[in-house]
């Protein structure tokens, strides 16, 4: 589907369906919107018309003022605005993790009024609004649908060339080291030089796997410790991994943005991200180019971490997986008022049948929350497609830590992660730092 059309339909749609709600007669509404958008990715570009520029054209009384951040500064932006006690009307968030202070202070609004009164609960699936999937303890935003915080994803040309077959354990990733670095090629790629990376796309699964399912409730009520044997053996692995070099500590200076674009030019033979990292890939509508072409895609898998053939591991062919972002309303906005409205107007659009079927054809979203979107009528690239299926290769998900722990607590976790692979830590005194982190954390609750 060409983007032209897609905007067509869209606009189509629109006026079809009469969401103009507010009359050409009336005031004009501007709302704030702070937007999480990564200018460099395939696509970005054309969200602006497509999504953006749509919904201002089918309702002429709503002008949008969007403020486009990314990956730290967009944190830094979010954190700044609810300390000031001035949050944009619309934002971008997630259930727990790095949105916590939004929901912990209850800046959000509670949607679930609105989707009871729009009837819009069926057309999602039943994680979107199940109220114990956020850490407000309400439906405080609308989510785009699961993330799968692990995605292996496996260049077959780069084994191939050195004459391998994708590690189905560990023990086979560290055999395969040597023979790929002979032929000049890292063993697993990383973008580590952002310390959250390691924490929510590796060491939460490893954790998991080591843990066990319900891990981090026993630590949350009391019944363990971070420096209980298992979680110290889940970092001593981390340690391992550097040591074995199959993930290189020189991956430490890699920055989040250049990972796709180092593993499209085969410098490794895998790499890991999470599942919405498969966007960054595929063609970009604008320009006609992708990392990797459609045709080339073909040479290259996506599945999970492999299995951890270590003394002490509960799980394998486990993942981890949380509700996915998505977009909230400023508390603050009176109810029944039509900056309310408007708000409400733009969320259901956001997180809508075709803008999510838009953000999943351009590889913005692997595994929509929407349950009426026609996947037969959608031109998929392979890697879009094997995106779509990793749920299929493993058997139970386990938690993101970002996701059950506040700020507090894991962000000694990620740095201490990071100190790992540079060395200036023990994976003991990493789990002291993160169990005093919360021992402070419960005290000040």
């Amino acid at each position: 589907m060409t983007l032209k059309r897609l905007s067509a339909l869209v606009l189509a749609f629109l006026m079809l369906a009469g969401l103009v709600s507010i009359g050409a007669a009336e005031e004009v509404v501007e709302l704030r919107v702070l937007n999480y958008l990564d200018m460099a990715s395939p696509n970005s570009a054309e969200e602006t018309q497509v999504i953006w520029d749509a919904f201002e054209e089918a309702h002429p009384n709503i002008k949008l003022v969007i403020q486009n951040e990314f990956n730290e500064p967009f944190h830094q932006a979010t954190e700044a605005y609810a300390a000031a006690g001035n949050l944009p009307d619309v934002m971008y968030v997630w259930p727990s993790g790095r949105s916590t202070t939004l929901h912990t202070k209850h800046l959000l609004k509670d949607l679930t009024p609105l989707i009871e009164r729009d009837g819009l609960k069926d057309f999602y699936i039943p994680l979107a609004t199940d109220p114990t999937q956020q850490v407000s303890g309400y439906v405080a935003m609308l989510s785009n649908g699961v993330t799968a915080t692990n995605a292996f994803f496996i260049n077959m040309e780069v084994l191939k060339d050195a004459g391998l077959e994708p590690a189905q354990s560990y023990s086979e990733l560290v055999a395969q080291v040597p023979i790929l670095a002979e032929k000049g090629y890292d063993t697993v790629l990383m973008a580590n030089q952002d310390t959250w990376v390691m924490q929510s796309c590796l060491f939460s699964l490893i954790a998991g796997r080591f843990g066990g399912e319900g891990w981090e409730q026993k630590i949350l009520n009391g019944e363990a410790k971070f420096t209980d044997p298992e979680f110290v053996a889940a970092l001593n692995f981390v340690k391992q991994i550097y040591d074995d070099k199959v993930i290189n500590p020189t991956t430490l200076a890699v920055g989040y943005g250049e990972g796709p674009g180092l593993f499209a030019t085969n410098t490794a033979a895998y790499y890991i991200d999470g599942d919405w990292r498969a966007g960054a890939f595929i063609t970009d509508a604008s320009t006609g180019e992708a990392l990797i072409s459609p045709e080339r895609q073909e040479n290259f898998k996506i599945t999970v971490f492999p299995d951890i053939d270590v003394e002490g591991v509960k799980l394998n062919k486990s993942n981890t997986a949380i509700l996915a972002t998505g977009y909230a309303i400023n508390a603050a906005l009176e109810d029944g008022s039509a900056k309310l409205e408007a708000a409400w107007e733009l969320v259901k659009w956001l997180e809508g049948k075709e803008v999510l079927t838009y953000r999943l054809s351009t590889g913005g979203l692997g595994s929509p929350s929407r349950t009426d979107i026609d996947y037969a009528s959608l031109d998929l690239e392979p890697l879009q497609v094997a995106i779509a299926n990793l749920g299929k290769e493993y058997d139970k998900a386990t938690v993101v830590i970002d996701g059950v722990f506040e700020g507090p607590v894991y962000t000694p976790l990620n740095d201490g992660l990071q100190a790992i692979g540079l060395g200036s830590l023990t994976p003991e005194q990493v789990a002291q730092n993160v169990q005093d982190a919360f021992d402070a954390w419960k005290a000040a609750k």
